[in-house]
């Protein structure tokens, strides 16, 4: 039995010692916990800034004037798991955004949004006044607002300078259909029912002291049904330019399709059902399904729904694209393309590659076609139209054409593929276009695959007219995307900046196209002549080049007499 006689008592000198050595130890193992090393040791650190305050990053304390709907880019590296579960759980990552906002949280290299509780369906703001509205980005056509408000079917804009906005008819329009006649442009232009700005004393008398908050970043599509049907229209127009305005909120997207953009959470057709977008190949929703599966859709009468609820609404964000809006912008003037408007805004030059890199792995593509590179055996790809009974080759040219392609396979060994699109299934087709080093083939909806084509110097579209007919459709997309063009009337070619005026003569919906084989085969192996030596990452030009987008369809006679007469005409737009 142990007594207090032999019990251990500690002297003075020793408890000092003991407690010493405790302290050193604890800071130790703090230090260890702070750092990043490669021994192992947990590191938790946040980065990241704020695009829409200063570049001197996160402001304190906790961001002042922005803890409600800024958009914040936080990357959280931590090398465990349960370290992020303790930040969620003590609520750092809800001190470090606010109660009520959308972050941007990044784990592990995985991009999420902050997840929102029942708690946050309510934007509150009181005796206040309402949070302000305000533009992230625009072009004409293209504008992305924070705390955009919708009642009855309206959208305000509430501020306290309305002239130092857009005017509403480069943000906005009525949504009717796209002709050019006197009555239908005048039909274009958005009204008060549409679009509205509004004081924020008139916001406090309209709204009240709260709204009905829709949180997360909102595509919206306010077009007409008239060219969603279309796999063009919707993925090298629609989609194109809703993508290329999102991604100027991140200016550093890597050619590697790594970027920091959460995936949107709604796209909204507020003038179409949910029929009117699906084109007879069923691509236009196997893009979007593929590339953002986390996105949920809203149609006319869903639309209609939140009009009829005699609520106002507050969007964290959205994204508004009007096509008739875009028509009336400066940059649509050169190439009759309204994507080319967003083109004008800052971005990376890799832009595009988060869209194509979800696609090509939802398609299972190896690795080696996820990055951009000219050092595999060069793939041409001549996309044929011979079985479809419109816009054709002559037959002995087409005949010609694809002797000199096989010519080129076997005296230099590279893969050709002669191929009609609609003969393979889906997935074949995007995982041939991911391959293509040259793609060629007559004006036509098939080279819309031309979005997914690896982006390097050598990288190639040919596109076939009948002679002294030009349509900038896949000019504009191959040089958006940092693709060379080159366009061809029988043994004559050109390319940018030497392109001719949009002409569609007697003969171009036909099936007499001349093209001279032996000239088109000589162009291909120039190209694929560039030494790889000299290839380097694809430099694109940041939009600063005359980019754009057109009312085109190829296979929808209505509409073509529409685009006919919209770009030969005057231009009314």
């Amino acid at each position: 039995m142990l007594t207090t006689s032999n019990m251990f008592t500690p002297t003075r000198r020793e408890l000092v010692l003991v407690i010493t050595l405790t302290l050193v130890f604890t800071l130790i193992m703090q230090l260890e916990f702070s750092s990043n090393g490669s021994d192992g040791a947990r590191g938790l650190r946040f980065t990241g800034r704020w695009p829409f305050q200063d570049s001197s990053g996160v402001q304190d304390d906790l961001h002042p004037g922005r803890t409600a709907h800024a958009f914040g880019q936080l990357t959280l590296e931590d090398a465990d798991a349960d370290w992020k579960q303790v930040l969620e759980e003590e609520g750092l990552l809800q001190r470090l955004y606010g109660t009520n906002d959308v972050g941007s949280i990044s784990y592990e290299g995985v991009g999420r949004w902050k997840e929102v509780t029942m708690n946050d369906s309510m934007s509150k703001w009181g005796n206040k006044k309402a949070p302000k509205t305000e533009i992230v980005a625009h072009s004409p056509g293209w504008t992305i607002f924070r705390n955009l408000y919708l009642l009855n079917g309206t959208w305000y804009i509430v501020t306290e300078n309305p002239s130092e906005y857009p005017l509403l008819r480069l943000m906005t329009s009525s949504g009717a259909e796209i002709w050019n006649d006197e009555e239908s442009i005048r039909n274009r232009e958005p009204t008060d029912k549409d679009m509205k700005f509004i004081f924020p004393s008139e916001a406090k008398r309209l709204f009240g002291g709260s709204a009905s908050r829709v949180e997360g970043t909102t595509w919206m599509a306010n077009d007409p049904p008239q060219f969603l049907d279309h796999y063009y229209h919707f993925a090298a127009e629609l989609l194109f330019g809703l993508w290329r305005t999102y991604s100027t909120l991140d200016t550093e997207i890597k050619s590697d399709g790594i970027s920091r953009l959460p995936s949107p959470r709604r796209l909204v057709f507020s003038h179409s059902d949910g029929e009117k977008w699906r084109d007879y190949s069923k691509m236009n929703t196997f893009l979007c399904k593929t590339v953002f599966p986390s996105m949920s859709y809203e149609f006319q009468s869903e639309f209609q729904d939140r009009a009829d609820a005699g609520r106002v609404f507050i969007y964290d964000r959205v994204l508004f694209a009007d096509r008739a809006a875009a028509l009336r912008g400066p940059q649509f003037a050169h190439t009759w393309r309204t994507a080319a408007e967003a083109m004008s805004l800052p971005g990376s030059p890799y832009w595009w590659s988060p869209v194509r890199r979800n696609l090509l792995e939802f398609v299972g593509v190896p690795d080696s076609t996820l990055h951009p590179s000219d050092l595999e055996t060069p793939v041409i790809t001549y996309v044929s139209r011979q079985d479809w009974g419109r816009r054709m080759l002559i037959k002995e040219d087409h005949e010609k054409l694809v002797k000199e392609l096989n010519n080129l396979h076997d005296k230099y060994g590279y893969e050709v593929n002669i191929v009609s699109m609609d003969k393979l299934t889906r997935d074949e087709q995007i995982r041939l276009s991911a391959r293509t080093t040259i793609m060629l083939g007559v004006h036509g909806n098939g080279l819309t695959h031309l979005l997914w084509m690896k982006p390097t110097p050598r990288a190639t579209v040919i596109e076939f007219f009948f002679p002294q007919g030009f349509a900038h459709d896949y000019e504009f997309t191959s040089r958006a995307l940092g693709v060379t063009h080159y366009g061809f009337w029988g043994s004559e070619y050109f390319t940018h900046p030497d392109t001719p005026k949009v002409a569609y003569p007697e003969g171009f919906q036909g099936n007499e196209i001349p093209i001279d084989g032996k000239v088109v085969a000589d162009l291909i192996h120039a190209r694929l002549s560039i030494p790889v030596e000299e290839v380097e990452e694809t430099k694109l030009d940041r939009g600063k080049e005359d980019n754009g987008v057109v009312l085109n369809d190829e296979d929808d006679d209505p509409v073509m007499e529409a685009i006919e007469e919209a770009e030969l005409s005057n231009r009314k737009f």
